[in-house]
């Protein structure tokens, strides 16, 4: 499918459609390479919210409108906040933080989060990716966490996913020096799941999200809640819930179907019941 926009404000916005079950959640600022607002991250926390709290959406799906993710936070706009002390989603407003950083006042995301990058993906654009859960990229990615070169650092989870993600020292290597590097390289760091050739990641990203759409949406949630589980607070954490888990997720209406659909020979219609 092909997503529908909006015609951005100065400021850029975010645009939202649903499709099968599916939030498409665009980053709409082409004009300055989808430079990110203030506006457009609150926009950002709202949408993530809606996606967690209506039941028939199964899956997020992020991606930008024109040839570029985001060429990084717009930082005209961002140093006031900077200097204020202030983050740009205010901690009263009861939204998920869709960098999921767990920090007090923010809800945590529950349902999972697709992205599909493109061109440009500096700083915030890969803060944003590193949150999400699976990430498709295009082949033309030239990626940057260029905060150091700007007098500031990176503060939107970068310093924390990179480490997890390709350990220390590649971490630094990336967060001190400001190098860009391509979508070979992100994928060969944990950073990208699969790269496909420009133009094609949105479609990739999308089959991805419908492949996760017709999975037991109660069973994506737990298990996706397990894998971040054992991530932030260790792997005997998340197996000291196994059992628990097991035993809700199997007395639920998805649990008999997909016996059913097992015994019937037949594919399983979940219903998140």
């Amino acid at each position: 499918m092909n997503p529908t926009h909006s015609t951005p404000p100065a400021e850029g916005c975010i645009d939202t459609e649903v499709a099968d079950g599916i939030l498409l959640i665009g980053i709409n600022r082409p004009a300055k390479r989808n430079g990110v607002t203030p506006r457009m991250m609150r926009e950002l926390a709202q949408a993530y919210t809606r996606l967690d709290d209506e039941a028939g959406l199964r899956v997020g799906l992020l991606y930008a409108a024109g040839d570029h993710f985001t060429g990084g936070m717009d930082l005209p706009s961002l140093a006031p906040y900077q200097q204020r002390g202030e983050r740009l989603v205010p901690r009263d407003m009861n939204l998920v933080d869709p960098l999921d950083l767990g920090l007090p006042g923010y809800r945590r995301r529950t349902k999972p989060v697709v992205v599909a990058v493109k061109g440009i993906c500096f700083t915030i654009g890969i803060e944003l990716m590193l949150a999400a859960d699976m990430v498709v990229a295009a082949d033309n990615c030239r990626f940057a966490q260029m905060e150091v070169g700007r007098g500031i650092m990176a503060t939107s989870g970068a310093t924390i996913r990179m480490a997890q993600r390709a350990g220390s020292g590649h971490a630094l290597h990336l967060l001190l020096t400001g190098v860009e590097f391509d979508s070979a390289h992100a994928q060969r760091l944990n950073f990208v799941q699969k790269v496909v050739p420009a133009g094609q990641e949105f479609a990739e990203a999308f089959a991805m999200a419908q492949r996760i759409t017709q999975q037991a949406p109660l069973a994506v949630i737990a298990t996706r809640l397990n894998v971040r589980k054992s991530i932030e607070e260790g792997p005997l954490s998340a197996a000291a819930e196994f059992i628990e888990v097991q035993q809700r997720l199997s007395q639920t209406e998805d649990a008999v179907e997909g016996r059913l659909s097992f015994i019937e020979r037949r594919p399983p219609v979940f219903k998140g019941r």
